[in-house]
């Protein structure tokens, strides 16, 4: 189990404050726990109470993505000296190597050990540099897409706090303003979902499976499952999403125009 998931669980055991439930069953479900374990941690009767918490936090928990791998977080790499960073590779991979020659003065490095090492050097820095970038571009993928999630859900929970709402107005602006910005929330995860389209991550040679072991036991999460759980045709998805967005504004404006007319009249 990783330690985020650990002590989000362990915060769910611990909660006291009234309504803090629904947000610490939501983070310990983005960090991948199940609703068995969270019903566990936060000793709910049935897992039904678990199930209305996410839903009340915008989380579907038939959509979670395939696999458990959810990157919520960009901990810094640094495998031997290799942080990923494309700017400071090569020097990163020259201080490697004089470090190889410091701790092996009895050895040629323009020898065979020396050659060896230099290869396995070279696989970890590009390794490295690739596994960074295609970890960035999947967690900001994943942060979109529950952004884009938790606006569709707010819009839902802005239209229905349009029946009991005494400002009726400001409650409809509101409204409105949500489904703005889920159209933007939308925009936003496909073009994060193409840019982590465009970067598969791969091992092809024993070096690089060694370095991306290394990673990995380094801390690191795996990538296959976050890259399995990517939509393969974002446009196609964000066109949808966009489309039920539209047309049920638009009926909805037409609802809301005709409560506004009645308010009009009664006031006459």
């Amino acid at each position: 189990m990783s330690t985020e998931r650990e002590q989000a669980l362990a915060a769910l055991r611990e909660w006291s404050v009234p309504g803090r439930r629904a947000d610490l069953v939501a983070a310990a479900w983005r960090a991948g726990a199940t609703v068995v374990a969270i019903a566990e941690a936060a000793r709910a009767k049935s897992r039904q109470t678990i199930y209305d918490d996410l839903k009340s936090r915008g989380i579907d928990p038939r959509n979670r993505p395939k696999g458990n791998t959810v990157i919520t977080s960009l901990s810094p790499l640094d495998i031997e000296g290799f942080t990923g960073i494309g700017e400071t590779m090569d020097a990163e991979c020259n201080a490697a190597l004089r470090r190889w020659a410091e701790q092996h003065p009895d050895l040629d490095p323009r020898g065979p050990e020396g050659h060896a090492e230099g290869m396995r050097l070279v696989a970890m820095m590009d390794t490295v540099h690739r596994y960074a970038d295609v970890r960035d571009r999947l967690a900001h993928e994943q942060v979109a897409r529950a952004e884009r999630d938790r606006m569709l859900h707010q819009v839902e929970l802005r239209w229905e706090a349009l029946g009991t709402a005494s400002a009726w107005l400001g409650a409809h602006h509101a409204y409105v303003l949500a489904v703005d910005e889920a159209r933007i929330a939308i925009d936003m995860w496909r073009e994060r979902a193409e840019t982590a389209l465009r970067r598969p991550f791969f091992c092809s040679s024993p070096r690089d499976e060694a370095a991306y072991r290394q990673i990995q036991e380094a801390g690191h999460p795996a990538l296959e499952d976050a890259l399995a759980g990517l939509d393969q045709t974002p446009g196609q998805t964000a066109e949808q999403l966009r489309a039920n967005l539209d047309q049920a504004h638009e009926y909805r404006r037409t609802l809301a125009a005709e409560t506004l007319g009645l308010a009009k009249e009664s006031t006459r």
